[in-house]
């Protein structure tokens, strides 16, 4: 058999048809309602009741409104490009797969190293603010941790370990490895909880709204700094991007769904409309209710908004809903992360054992090894900066989706009869450039982290991925 050229390896395509083979192993357990509440959970997860008073304080002002009305948009187009993918090839490891078996090996490799990246921050991210959210709960009962097990490691602060961190990414983790089908229905009760929650805020909010809050509603851009105008805008989209990775984890556990073809398709669009309402509502609710720098530097805006209007009740429900929130989008984050782990092992892009799966059909060994790295950045190392790293990420993701979607018409050896994206290939061409805009909106620290990311990847795969048969 003649030797392959370092070139031809990284040029070479996967079969699809030996990806639905390998995948096979892994048991069709999810239905529409499951996946739904995987990708809302994700989407509107850590994010919903911060975010927008956030991005409103440092960013654009009452104009948040329309960042995340044009982070939707943006995502959206991905959303197509996800659906139609996923309808066609319904393998674990999302874009990954996709680009394995669409472009190359290598090109594979790097999406999947790029979406690596989000699934570990976003998981340790959350974890972090899960931890805070709860011990702030803590401290209303009197309980407060030792400094040393408050949050990960800070010489100046006095911190070492995230201890509630560690084990609220352990319980997910333990509750992952004990079977796919009963998770997700602590998922949808999760998500139906947080849900009615949101719902409860913006009305009740609604009551405390003044319209001079509004006023006026996309601020003057102030030079030298990212606030304000259209540039605040753009920058408010780019800071809540990477809330829709909710697209990529839906994907991910393709191979697991029901009939894909319909059951894909359906649940990342059902995903994008009610997550996107929901982020609306509670800007416009929040933003209305008191000016927007009141919001500078508070990290549950949404609950002091209702305490400050006199709604404790309220404000006390929101906050418990806020911890299940979380911990929806935990769940979420760590089982589709643990399919990506899963799918490299599968491919020999890591260690054969990662792709191992036990009786009941699950890759346990890839559940534990994210849920132990995801303890160690969460909890051990700050990870402030690396947030960037997400949303790059997930640009870059929904960029090479696009562009897959635009080569996938052209194969004649995929059966492609489920969901197509319109007006082709118009709406794939747009995805591409509008995620590659926003990419390089972002500051020039995310960048250079995203580089610095995908040269380690790449590293991996020369020394080690490359050498697999």
């Amino acid at each position: 058999m003649c030797k392959l050229t370092l070139w031809q390896k990284m040029c070479r395509r996967e079969s699809p048809q030996n990806y639905a083979d390998k995948d096979g192993k892994l048991k069709a357990v999810l239905g529409k309602r499951e996946m739904m509440a995987m990708g809302i959970g994700t989407v509107i997860g850590a994010g919903v009741f911060t975010m927008p008073g956030i991005v409103a304080a440092e960013y654009a002002g009452p104009a948040v409104v329309i960042s995340f009305i044009l982070a939707a948009l943006i995502a959206g187009l991905a959303a197509l490009a996800y659906a139609e993918l996923a309808s066609a090839m319904p393998f674990a490891g999302s874009v990954y797969s996709w680009s394995n078996v669409i472009f190359s090996e290598f090109v594979g490799w790097l999406a999947g190293w790029a979406i690596l990246a989000e699934y570990l921050i976003a998981l340790a991210l959350v974890s972090s603010a899960w931890s805070s959210y709860f011990q702030g709960f803590l401290t209303g009962f009197g309980f407060e941790l030792p400094k040393l097990f408050q949050a990960a490691f800070n010489i100046n602060k006095g911190t070492g370990f995230d201890l509630f961190g560690a084990l609220a990414i352990l319980l997910i983790g333990y509750l992952a490895c004990r079977g796919l089908k009963n998770i997700a229905r602590i998922e949808n009760w999760l998500v139906i909880g947080k849900i009615i929650v949101i719902i409860l805020f913006i009305l009740v909010g609604l009551t405390a709204v003044q319209v001079n809050n509004w006023v006026p509603f996309i601020p003057q851009h102030q030079p030298g700094t990212h606030f304000g105008g259209v540039s605040g805008i753009l920058a408010g989209a780019t800071q809540i991007f990477f809330a829709y990775i909710g697209f990529d984890t839906i994907a991910a556990n393709s191979a697991e769904v029901k009939n894909p073809q319909k059951t894909m398709p359906q649940a990342i669009i059902g995903t994008l409309v009610i997550a996107t309402t929901l982020f609306v509502g509670v800007a416009l609710v929040l933003t209305g209710m008191f000016p927007y720098e009141k919001f500078l530097d508070n990290a549950e805006p949404a609950a002091w908004a209702l305490r400050e209007s006199g709604h404790l009740f309220t404000a006390n429900l929101l906050s418990v809903v806020a911890l299940m929130g979380m911990f929806s989008g935990l769940v979420a984050l760590l089982i589709g992360g643990s399919r990506l782990i899963y799918s490299f092992g599968r491919d020999g892009l890591m260690p054969r054992q990662f792709a191992k799966v036990d009786q009941k059909g699950l890759p346990k060994t890839a559940i534990i090894v994210i849920t132990i790295i995801a303890i160690i950045l969460g909890a051990v190392f700050p990870i402030g900066m690396l947030a960037n790293l997400v949303s790059a990420g997930t640009l870059l993701a929904f960029m090479i989706a696009g562009l897959a979607v635009l080569r996938l018409r052209k194969r004649q050896d995929i059966l492609h009869n489920g969901f197509k994206m319109p007006w082709f290939p118009i709406l794939p061409i747009m995805t591409v450039l509008a995620s590659f805009i926003l990419l390089f909106s972002l500051n020039t620290a995310a960048i250079w982290l995203m580089v610095a990311w995908l040269v380690i990847g790449i590293l991996v795969y020369l020394f080690y991925g490359i050498q697999h048969d």
